[in-house]
């Protein structure tokens, strides 16, 4: 066995549907989990559900229902997307409403109380409900929050712990200054800006009275924990911590490799919030976070109220698991925000997997159906993209589609269906050397299209052209 490799993605609220955004970032990771597998490593795969909070509390209020139960429902809807998106089958899934990530919320807590680093005092301050946190006026656009332009910004004055992230701002920009530890390198850059700029104690509970949907204040019972401070705490209470039966934090959070990732308005929870949190603790920071952009549709926001949000499901029900991951893998960048519309996706899949791949398949497959005999399965070769170590999986499927035009430019060239009825030993020759190549490209296609992959390479062993991969929709 390899390395230990850890990776997480963030969680979502369960005040919605799974929409095409987390679809994305889950995608995403598991292609990095299943390149990882493939490399040999031993892979920790992390995702799960963030369940508390106030938009949570008030959600269920709407439906008649209890907190507990309206979590239930929907943390079931984003358990399915194990099989619905085809994600691995080792994938682990955590909960904050799961009793050993509350404990593991309560013993952080504690920690950090205990170094003196988390405080009680009367505080009145702009507040964003829809990140559920605290803002600067300064970070505020037009008097709104960037991320929630429609909602009203509110001014809350209670009586709240908070924590001393002031105290941090120097290891904080000894952490950012180490090359890596944020992907792309921008986004580390403007983590390096934000702390430069002045770091604020942040909030860390709430009036239990006003908001009792949470993990109870240890010794408090007036207060319930601050809904970010409890969720990012996820990362390591899904390893097990503190207790650590199953040695899992050890391997994989203190011994192995870290990997995050999250959307582009996560920088400051996930790479200041969250790492001042673990310094606190005492606890190893995470190496490495990844971030992405957002999908737009029709170069807009997606919204319910401009009719363009994009269902995964309905896509996945109408056209394939494994068209998504691919749509999601090269025509969304890794990086930057990028845009998805139906009639474009439609475009795509028609170009590239109906015409493209599915036809490239067929015809290889007809003619070693016709011509040759059975396949001897080869021990492919295990790659390292460089764009894959780089976390740009865009780039990595433009090298793979790269492979897959010129094996069909080899057919056009060659024309060994022309050539093995005036000479058999040659174009037999030559329709081989495209079933190796074939079998390649499925090869190292497995992390991003796993079921593809799989049913080209049974095709090749089996020596028969399979059903149509991709039928073209008019």
């Amino acid at each position: 066995m390899g390395k230990p490799f850890y990776l997480t993605t963030t969680l979502p609220y369960v005040n919605a549907d799974p929409h095409i955004g987390f679809a994305l970032e889950l995608v995403h990771a598991d292609i990095i989990a299943r390149h990882r597998a493939l490399q040999g490593d031993e892979v920790f795969f992390n995702t799960g559900t963030d369940e508390h909070g106030l938009k949570i509390f008030r959600k269920a209020q709407e439906e008649g229902k209890d907190p507990q139960e309206y979590v239930d429902e929907y943390a079931a809807k984003f358990r399915s997307l194990k099989s619905k998106l085809g994600l691995s089958d080792d994938l682990h899934f955590v909960r904050t409403t799961d009793p050993n990530h509350k404990a593991a919320a309560q013993k952080i807590w504690q920690f950090c109380y205990d170094k003196g680093d988390i405080y009680k005092k009367k505080y009145k301050g702009l507040y964003c409900a829809g990140d559920e946190a605290f803002m600067k006026e300064s970070e505020l656009v037009n008097g709104k929050c960037p991320n929630h332009p429609t909602m009203e910004i509110v001014e809350i004055e209670e009586e709240n712990y908070f924590f001393n992230l002031k105290k941090y701002e120097k290891p904080l920009l000894e952490y950012l200054n180490k090359e890596g530890v944020i992907i792309p390198e921008w986004r580390r850059q403007e983590a390096i800006n934000f702390v430069r700029a002045g770091l604020e104690d942040f909030s860390v509970s709430r009036v239990k009275e006003k908001m009792p949907w949470g993990v109870p204040v240890p010794d408090d019972d007036s207060q319930v924990m601050y809904v970010w401070f409890d969720a990012l705490t996820n990362y390591i209470s899904t390893l097990g911590w503190p207790e650590d039966k199953k040695g899992n934090f050890k391997k994989f959070w203190e011994k192995g490799e870290t990997v995050q990732l999250a959307g582009k308005d996560q920088v400051r929870f996930q790479s200041i919030m969250w790492q001042a949190m673990l310094m606190s603790a005492g606890l190893p920071n995470t190496q490495r976070i990844v971030y992405h952009g957002f999908i737009t549709s029709g170069g807009q926001k997606m919204s319910k109220s401009l009719g363009n949000v994009i269902d995964p499901m309905t896509i996945v029900d109408e056209y394939g698991i494994d068209a998504l991951r691919y749509f999601l893998a090269r025509h969304i960048h890794p990086f930057e925000d990028s845009d998805f519309t139906v009639a474009r996706f439609k475009e795509v899949y028609n170009a590239n997997l109906a015409n493209g791949l599915g036809n490239l398949v067929s015809r290889v497959l007809q003619l070693t159906e016709r011509h040759l005999g059975t396949f001897a399965a080869i021990d492919s070769v295990k790659e390292i993209f460089e764009s894959m170590e780089n976390y740009n999986l865009q780039a990595a499927m433009d090298h793979i589609w790269s492979r897959i035009q010129k094996l069909d430019q080899a057919i056009a060239d060659t024309e060994p269906f022309k050539v093995v009825k005036t000479d058999p030993e040659r174009g037999n020759k030559l329709i081989d050397e495209l079933r190796v190549e074939l079998w390649l490209i499925a090869h190292r296609l497995a992390p991003f299209m796993p079921n593809t992959s799989r049913v080209i390479q049974d095709a090749i062993r089996a020596n028969k052209k399979p059903e149509n991969l991709f039928p073209r929709k008019e």
